[in-house]
């Protein structure tokens, strides 16, 4: 009877510490926590419709077809699009070119007409980038539009500079882009929500975000890179908190980065712009979100469009 009863106790402490560690490791984004998540994408994925790489970015997809990349003039925006969830494909509702191959998706050395799920990034939701990419051809601001991915769920700044395991991923995508004839024209970071979950100091996200632009300038990528204020995701579930304090050390560190001597620059404030109803999950971008953060970027870059390179001498 005892030994029945200690056996029980014993499988109460275990089941409660497995949960207690797994609300942990989920709020940190520690390990196992992304690597379930991305176990979570390819288990929920139609396996005939998708496919994806070593860290869970989608690869393929049965209805991606190839076209010819359009060759980039003055009147091209190529975009670096890096960060985390919010830069990727978890959005609550799906796009498509509504130019045809005017606006296109770069991934590994080819293109595709943009469409929600952009490759590159992981998830297979919506995104604002293709409607972004209709927004700057409506509004006569470029001609064409490449959109060039790399966002992965719960991934911290210190990941993506020198060192950190997906610093690769975001290097060899402008290597790909300038390999193909491309120069990027802008890069666009959208990420913080987790390096406000862990804690990360204000100085500590700020040197971690120059060494990450560092590393982009190793690579020949001169281009603006624009700073996103993105710090708020609720929700354990989301890997996020219970609570959000608009002015926390990453915001601020955001805030504080644009600086034109170095080619940095002001991007959207999400944690601002948003309300909840425009957050389908208290995280992540519903309808309303993607369109009023599109409608943001676009009105960024159009004030100043950054020409790209001629085609002579290319």
């Amino acid at each position: 009877m005892h030994v029945s009863r200690a056996r029980f106790l014993l499988a109460i402490l275990v089941l409660t510490a497995t949960y207690l560690f797994g609300a942990y490791s989920a709020r940190h984004q520690l390990f196992p926590f992304p690597l379930l998540q991305a176990l979570k994408t390819r288990a929920t994925a139609p396996e005939d419709l998708y496919t994806f790489d070593q860290v869970g970015r989608l690869a393929s997809g049965d209805q991606k077809k190839a076209v010819a990349c359009p060759q980039q003039t003055d009147r091209t925006a190529v975009l670096l699009l890096l960060g985390q969830s919010n830069a990727g494909n978890h959005g609550g509702q799906r796009f498509r070119s509504e130019h045809g191959e005017k606006v296109v998706n770069f991934f590994d050395g080819r293109c595709y007409i943009a469409a929600s799920p952009l490759l590159g990034s992981d998830g297979i939701g919506g995104e604002y980038w293709t409607q972004l990419g209709n927004l700057l051809l409506d509004r006569g601001s470029f001609d064409q539009v490449v959109l060039a991915p790399a966002a992965v769920t719960g991934s911290e700044v210190s990941r993506w500079g020198p060192g950190g395991d997906l610093n690769a991923i975001m290097t060899n995508t402008a290597s790909q882009l300038k390999q193909r004839g491309y120069l990027v024209t802008h890069v666009l970071w959208v990420q913080g929500e987790i390096d406000y979950v862990k804690g990360t100091t204000e100085k500590d996200y700020r040197d971690r975000f120059v060494s990450l632009v560092s590393s982009l300038r190793s690579h020949s990528v001169a281009a603006p890179v624009y700073v996103a204020v993105a710090t708020k995701c609720l929700g354990a579930s989301n890997g996020g908190t219970r609570f959000h304090s608009a002015d926390n050390a990453v915001a601020r560190a955001q805030l504080a980065l644009p600086d034109p001597g170095a080619n940095l620059r002001s991007g959207v404030n999400s944690d601002a712009l948003l309300d909840d109803l425009d957050r389908y999950d208290d995280c992540h971008f519903g309808s309303s979100g993607e369109q009023k953060v599109a409608r943001a970027w676009a009105d960024l870059l159009s004030s100043a469009p950054e020409p790209g390179p001629k085609t002579e001498g290319r």
